[in-house]
């Protein structure tokens, strides 16, 4: 049985005001705290199933064993997992030493947990170790975002900070700005730097004016359409999927 005061506790960490108070984080599935024990993130609390403890016995943390009605209270998900972590986040400051001269994903002001996770997700696959977000895109600590990379937050550095002064600066150093756009050049007809800064705007919409005017090429995935009947708009994670292939294809 885990006391009334810890299930308030551990509920009341699905609130950004609470997580940023604490400095820590949920994460639900035996996959994804396995992931982040790999990583080396540290862990304040377990929750568990009797049977689930001797797979986290190397962690030394505070472990509670739940019933199923407390599981049920505690999660975020629909059918709950039997495994559920508090844990400490990793937070990243945008300094010289963490932008590498690789690709980087930059986000405005995405909002949807879901698309943020799966952008973490695809990041980690194609290799992409950070990811810069605007100060209002949603928190990459948020439960529904933490599900949805199924452990790839344990892979990929994140940070929010001031887009239109990140990008200046990037400019200014010799980096190229791609922004997407549905009026940009032909993705698979442009010239595209492997140290290319990629921006992906909100879902609604797009890309905000004031970085607008910062992008240096502006790129868009061409509809393969028949009788000029497509969808309106890619989801941006399905884009960005797109997007990240393309720019690693080009070196292979």
């Amino acid at each position: 049985m885990i006391s009334k005061n810890k299930i308030k506790f551990l509920q009341s960490l699905s609130r950004k005001k609470v997580r940023d108070e604490s400095s820590l984080f949920v994460a639900e599935g035996e996959k994804l705290i396995t992931e982040l024990m790999v990583a080396g993130f540290q862990f304040k609390t377990i929750v568990t199933g009797n049977e689930h403890f001797d797979k986290f016995n190397s962690i030394q943390c505070e472990k509670l064993v739940a019933t199923d009605d407390e599981f049920k209270k505690i999660s975020i998900l629909t059918t709950p997992s039997k495994v559920f972590a508090v844990c400490t986040q990793r937070i990243y400051e945008l300094n010289d030493s963490f932008l590498n001269d690789d690709l980087t994903i930059v986000l405005d002001n995405i909002q949807d947990p879901g698309n943020f996770g799966t952008i973490i997700r695809l990041a980690s696959w194609f290799g992409v170790e950070q990811i810069v977000c605007s100060e209002n895109t949603v928190d990459c600590f948020n439960p529904k975002v933490i599900q949805a990379t199924m452990g790839a937050i344990a892979h990929v550095k994140i940070c929010y900070t001031d887009l239109k002064s990140f990008l200046r600066n990037a400019r200014e150093e010799g980096r190229v700005v791609y922004g997407t756009f549905m009026e940009g050049e032909n993705i698979y007809k442009s010239d595209l730097a492997a140290n290319g800064l990629i921006v992906f705007g909100n879902e609604g919409k797009g890309i905000s004016d004031e970085l607008e005017n910062i992008i240096t090429q502006k790129i868009s995935i061409p509809p393969f359409k028949k009788n000029n009947l497509t969808v309106e708009s890619l989801n941006v994670s399905v884009a960005a999927s797109i997007v990240c292939a393309e720019f690693r294809r080009r070196k292979m």
